[in-house]
């Protein structure tokens, strides 16, 4: 039976249809780098695939590992949670800050009630000053007034003035009154190289200097303001590797303390501190505080991010961070830079950042941060 040429028509209209419709070569891409990101990158890869038909892997090893991936150029793109300064430093790579999130920090209280700590506090903690919950340290902050800060929002961002502050919708005053355990403190940090260590630290020098006297670095010990492995310190005082590493630790080990992403808290059954910032008030690690707090930040024309530690906005959560894609502007297979471009992007944009990562703790990056975002994304080539 001979087929008409109106059916051959539609044929040939259908198969053109497919092929416009698909990327012409769907590209495999390979990723390494910090595990702060992690959780958001692997919730949108299925999005991600089903848009652009690309995919990609990515090995969570940590901010060190991705900078160091990216010197060799091995893979085809990085995460680092701290920007990469180093000598060894390719100058084809650019910063993207795509990711933003709060840095919490987590606990292994029997309470159910909100733990409030101030930067000195937390400072005296990891560096082994304060060692015991019921210091007075620790009770001064969880016995005193403060202001509990709302943000106006609107379709699950917060909403901003002229200037680019945040609009605070409502201010309520609160008391907290928490009864301490007489515990020792188990402290558990980072072991590994890793861009939360970076972030934490350069946190703690900027926020409580005269604890916290050592300069931020990727290594825990090494920004360690004393004796790590003092008589004091040994046994209390201990690492593991990756975020996952120390928030299981921690899960395990009543009365211990770490530093690690929002999400990790559910699953290892610890609870959520709250930060006493520069206005005084307790405030939560969530999408909206910490969008409070990166209004405040500057963002240099490389995309690297200064951040105001002291802020005097109501609501800043001032243990925020930002997550570098370290991206190439001179990749050899043109291809493979079009695709890392569209994941720049995707994570980037609400249907990832907003729709996806606001479960799991992350914030969506606005106003000047996004524009100086999407411009650097246009330099990947």
């Amino acid at each position: 039976m001979k087929v008409s040429m109106l059916a051959k028509s539609a044929a040939v209209a259908l198969v053109f249809g497919l092929v416009a419709s698909t990327p012409a070569h769907a590209v495999d891409l390979q990723g390494s780098g910090a595990s702060f990101p992690a959780l958001i990158i692997e919730a949108c890869k299925a999005p991600f695939a089903e848009k652009t038909k690309h995919s990609f892997t990515y090995a969570s090893s940590g901010s060190g590992t991705g900078r160091k991936n990216s010197d060799r150029a091995v893979g085809d793109f990085w995460f680092s949670d701290a920007a990469h300064t180093g000598s060894t430093k390719r100058a084809s790579i650019i910063h993207v800050p795509v990711v933003a999130a709060p840095i919490a920090l987590l606990h292994n209280l029997p309470s159910r009630k909100t733990l409030s700590l101030s930067a000195s506090t937390i400072a005296g903690i990891f560096s082994g000053k304060i060692t015991r919950w019921n210091d007075p340290e620790i009770v001064a902050d969880n016995n005193r007034s403060f202001n509990r800060i709302s943000y106006k929002t609107k379709n699950g961002q917060i909403v901003k003035d002229a200037k680019g502050d945040p609009i605070v919708a409502r201010t309520t005053p609160a008391r907290t009154r928490y009864t301490l355990p007489n515990k020792p403190i188990k402290v558990v940090y980072r072991s590994d190289s890793s861009g939360t260590t970076e972030n934490f630290t350069n946190y703690l020098n900027k926020s409580a200097p005269t604890v916290w006297t050592k300069p931020k670095a990727s290594v825990f010990p090494t920004s360690f303001p004393g004796n790590i492995n003092s008589p004091a310190n040994l046994g209390r005082i201990v690492g593991a590797a990756s975020s996952s590493g120390v928030a299981q630790l921690a899960g395990k080990t009543r009365y211990s303390i770490t530093f690690a992403e929002v999400n990790y808290a559910t699953a290892n059954r610890l609870k959520i501190a709250n930060i006493l910032n520069p206005a005084g008030n307790s405030v939560k690690p969530n999408s909206f505080n910490t969008s409070a707090f990166l209004a405040q930040a500057a963002i240099d024309a490389n995309g690297i991010v200064t951040f105001d530690y002291a802020t005097k906005e109501p609501g800043a959560y001032t243990l925020g961070i930002v997550s570098y894609m370290l991206a190439d502007t001179a990749y050899p297979d043109k291809s493979r830079a079009a695709a890392v471009k569209s994941l720049a992007s995707f994570v980037l944009s609400p249907e990832c950042a907003s729709a996806v990562g606001s479960d799991l703790g992350f914030s969506l990056i606005t106003g000047e941060f996004l524009k100086k975002a999407e411009e650097l994304i246009a330099k990947i080539g």
